[in-house]
């Protein structure tokens, strides 16, 4: 059963600033628990949601919980990466949008699920596809990338300070045997990294947590995706129209931040000449420090202990 506590909840619909004629998109759609959310705002007026998902198991759970929303016609799902959001909002002949959420990273399913092979506590086959027809799975790439193309990966996804000798462990063992699990995986990885600093690269938890993080990262192109996505997007929003974005590490947010910045304050003249750039901001930082979960929160969804909240408004001009 798909099964997904959706994190920061109240903190995301209050930052989206729902008005129930206006137009949105759960740019992540998961198990539906913020689309359904979203929706209850939107039920009495005219507006409506676009629920996209890459992954068909989390569309036919959402579709089955929100079929209501469907038969109303207040609900559209679309199976679709994010970074298309502007070929998805021109198929439905969409020009506008009041708001949008990217609620970022794997959900708990996909942790649960053990064939997906996202989890380094289970058994699996070495996956790790959020959307399983793209064709690079974990299997392909530690059989068959490079020693240095791994040492980069897990360096630059992964910021583990032991990545050269995983990478160098990764390809020493696959000399003798195909690597095919994901416990076979941590087992290689454990090999790498002396027994008294394990709790380094593994944060206080299991070794292999950051490569397994740095691989599920660059197969899925996490990083590269939410660049494209805020870039298309932000002309898209009706003025006082809202981005929310929820991250699960610190390369998401900064680049989510990095990104606001950019957006506020596009102007790349000199500090101090007057600009002739032309660049004219689009919008504001909503919270100027980033929103994480409270105390309650916390104590009935240990997921969200390292969720990040930032928000987005369009401004009139840009």
């Amino acid at each position: 059963m798909f099964s997904h506590i959706p994190v920061l909840l109240n903190e995301v619909i209050e930052g989206l600033d729902i008005k129930e004629d206006g137009i949105y998109v759960d740019a992540t759609l998961g198990g539906g628990g913020h689309s359904e959310k979203i929706l209850e705002k939107l039920d009495k007026g005219r507006g409506f949601l676009i629920g996209i998902d890459q992954d068909i198991d989390a569309i036919s759970v959402a579709t089955e919980r929100l079929k209501k929303y469907i038969d109303k016609k207040k609900l559209i799902v679309v199976k679709n990466n994010f970074e298309n959001i502007d070929l998805v909002l021109d198929d439905l002949k969409i020009d506008k949008i009041s708001g949008i959420l990217f609620d970022l990273g794997v959900s708990s399913y996909q942790f649960d699920e053990g064939k997906r092979g996202f989890s380094y506590n289970k058994d699996a086959h070495l996956d790790m596809r959020m959307d399983k027809d793209i064709p690079l799975t974990c299997e392909k790439l530690v059989n068959e990338f490079s020693e240095n193309d791994l040492y980069h990966i897990i360096k630059d996804y992964g910021e583990d300070i032991f990545a050269k000798n995983i990478a160098k462990k990764i390809v020493e063992y696959r000399q003798n045997k195909k690597i095919e699990t994901t416990l076979e995986l941590v087992d290689i990885i454990k090999t790498a990294i002396p027994a008294k600093l394990r709790f380094i690269s593994g944060v206080g938890k299991n070794p292999a947590k950051r490569t397994f993080q740095a691989f599920r990262i660059y197969i899925n192109r996490e990083m590269e995706v939410i660049s494209i996505a805020l870039d298309k997007i932000i002309d898209r929003l009706t003025v006082g129209g809202r981005i929310c974005v929820i991250s699960f590490h610190s390369l998401e947010d900064k680049l989510v931040k990095d990104k606001f910045k950019t957006f506020a304050y596009p102007c790349t003249c000199p500090k101090g000449y007057p600009c002739v750039c032309g660049k004219k901001s689009k919008g504001e930082i909503v919270n100027r420090k980033v929103i994480i979960a409270k105390d309650e929160e916390l104590e009935n969804n240990r997921r969200a202990k390292s969720a990040k909240l930032r928000i987005f408004e369009r401004g009139k001009y840009g």
